[in-house]
């Protein structure tokens, strides 16, 4: 079914073609549904750093190789938005989509409805990661994105299109989706005890006896053991060459031999856990943890200076969520996510809570403060914007938001953490890359890090709710504004560091250059007029594209 719109042969798109090699493509076609398949006219696309993971990375990206899961390689062929591998694809995850033609056997959507795109597809598993909506399938960087009913409806039966209404701004909806990450962030569930079912590593030191009292073995399947100690009983001991790399659901490691522990966490699975009792002995230097899998694989880590692993479990909390009198350290605070992340905290009603927000670049802090600072009043939460360049943390921090990819970041954080404190690393460090913890300090201070990669239909279902009910303005976290013809300056925007906020590309403004908001109002006083404070709200949206649309 076809809406009552002229749809073109051919359109303008932005593709990734290679490693940091970026076109615009004046005459990509417009691809027409087949009997499963979904037309969708794009509205809005918010860029984000994590296009420029895939931009460098490009095939060498997990959610760019084939999918082996769920749909067989016959369906995807029918597919022309699947581009796996080295095909060229669209980036673009952060959409807002209009349904313009829908094919016959089609249910899940209707023509001429709106609809936000969960972009994190997890039936379509791939070797080590999933499908994902501009990633190996074709994103929003496009006027036009054909989707395909067997890739959008999960497993369970849900969809991953979420209807929207038509009177919320384009921008405010797109943005629900990386808004969706940061929500993933605070509220993942966290593990607080052996998998059940799953496989546990018991790995001694020479020398320590580790205490198990407490500890609960019997809903595990499997139960290996390396050292020299006597296992609890049920235990089987194996060498290191009969236990593979990423087989392992929990290890249990006694002792401060910082080479064994290294070589042994490579055994660790994604949503592997990590206990260290230190049986009072000590690393003596810094051990080189897998960081980026903590983000990219829900890796985690919890120690204690003693003999008992039971008190090391003890530690892990419920979720990554902030608790009452934490004082938070955004690490980051004026880039597009770390701005979000601060205005996350500044919405929030938790008792005592205080926030300190980090940032490195000067410009964009400078454009970022003044929001921050009058949000912060207007909910009467705490606040202190730092320019690291001439001033100085003021404390310690309860919980840390790590919003730069660099693990030595993440290395600082521990030495400047109050006991009992979360470290969340939210940038994207690569899976690959690990770095030196001093663990030591983080044994004694009983510290606890948390990452997350994507959202679930959950989380934007929160973040959606909380928008129409007016309790979060995603439209608060814009700082830039595109047609197509900037889209590429917007990227390269984001991979610099160089806007306070997101970058929104609307393909309808055709070459229209990124423009940030300030300069905009000044180009346009119209749409400046429409402008909240300095804030981009529906009205400016209409205007801008009014005044600045293709005719």
């Amino acid at each position: 079914m076809s809406a009552s719109i002229a749809i073109p042969s051919s359109q303008s798109a932005i593709q990734l073609v290679g490693p940091d090699k970026l076109e615009v493509n004046p005459a990509k076609p417009v691809h027409r549904p087949g009997p499963t398949q979904i037309l969708g006219k794009v509205e809005c696309v918010g860029l984000c750093f994590s296009d420029m993971k895939l931009l460098h990375q490009f095939d060498g990206h997990v959610r760019k190789s084939p999918v082996l899961k769920h749909l067989s390689p016959e369906v995807l062929t029918e597919i022309p938005s699947y581009v796996p591998g080295d095909k060229p694809t669209v980036p673009g995850h952060e959409v807002v989509i209009r349904v313009v033609e829908t094919g016959a056997k089609v249910t899940s959507v209707k023509t001429g409805g709106r609809y936000l795109v969960q972009a994190d597809w997890r039936d379509l598993r791939t070797a080590s990661s999933n499908g994902a909506f501009g990633y190996n399938f074709e994103g929003g960087l496009q006027e036009y994105v054909l989707l395909d009913e067997r890739t959008t409806i999960a497993a369970d039966g849900t969809s991953y299109l979420v209807p929207v209404p038509d009177e919320r701004s384009a921008s405010q909806l797109a943005l629900v989706e990386p808004w969706a990450c940061v929500e993933e962030a605070f509220i993942h569930r966290e593990r607080q005890t052996l998998k059940p079912g799953g496989t546990v590593l018991l790995v001694v030191s020479p020398g320590v006896k580790p205490s198990f009292h407490g500890m609960d073995f019997k809903r595990s399947a499997k139960l290996l053991c390396l050292g020299s100690c006597t296992p609890p009983e049920g235990f089987t001991c194996v060498r290191p060459e009969d236990v593979a790399d990423k087989s392992v659901d929990d290890l249990l490691f006694a002792g401060a031999d910082a080479g064994l522990l290294e070589t042994v966490v490579a055994k660790v699975a994604n949503e592997g856990l990590v206990l260290v009792a230190q049986c009072e002995q000590r690393f003596l230097r810094p051990v080189n943890l897998p960081l980026g899998r903590v983000h990219y694989g829900n890796v985690r880590f919890a120690g204690d200076t003693g003999a008992n692993f039971r008190e090391a479990l003890r530690i892990i909390p419920s979720s990554g969520e902030v608790r009452p009198h934490d004082h938070v350290h955004v690490i980051g605070a004026a880039g597009p996510m770390g701005s979000m992340a601060v205005i996350r905290l500044l919405f929030m009603d938790t008792p005592g809570l205080s926030v300190e927000g980090i940032d490195r670049n000067k410009i964009r802090l400078e454009s970022f403060v003044p929001k921050a600072d009058a949000l912060a009043k207007l909910r009467g939460v705490p606040l202190r914007m730092v320019d690291i360049h001439k001033d100085h943390r003021e404390e310690l921090a309860s919980y840390h938001m790590v919003m730069v990819p660099v693990p030595a970041v993440v290395a600082e954080c521990v030495r400047e953490s109050r006991r009992g404190g979360i470290v969340n690393i939210f940038a994207g460090i690569p899976a690959d890359v690990s770095g030196p913890i001093d663990l030591d300090v983080y044994c004694g201070k009983h510290l606890y890090f948390i990452g997350t990669s994507g959202s679930t239909m959950e989380d934007m279902e929160v973040v959606l709710n909380k928008v129409l009910e007016d309790r979060l303005d995603t439209n608060l976290s814009v700082g830039a504004v595109s047609g197509m013809g900037g889209a590429i300056t917007g990227l390269e925007a984001v991979k610099g560091g160089k806007i306070a906020g997101k970058v929104l590309v609307y393909p309808e403004l055709g070459d229209f250059p990124m423009t940030e908001l300030p300069a905009l109002a000044a180009k346009y006083p119209s749409v400046g007029a429409k402008l909240s404070n300095g804030n981009w709200t529906k009205d400016a949206e209409i205007e801008l594209l009014t005044v600045a649309g293709r005719k």
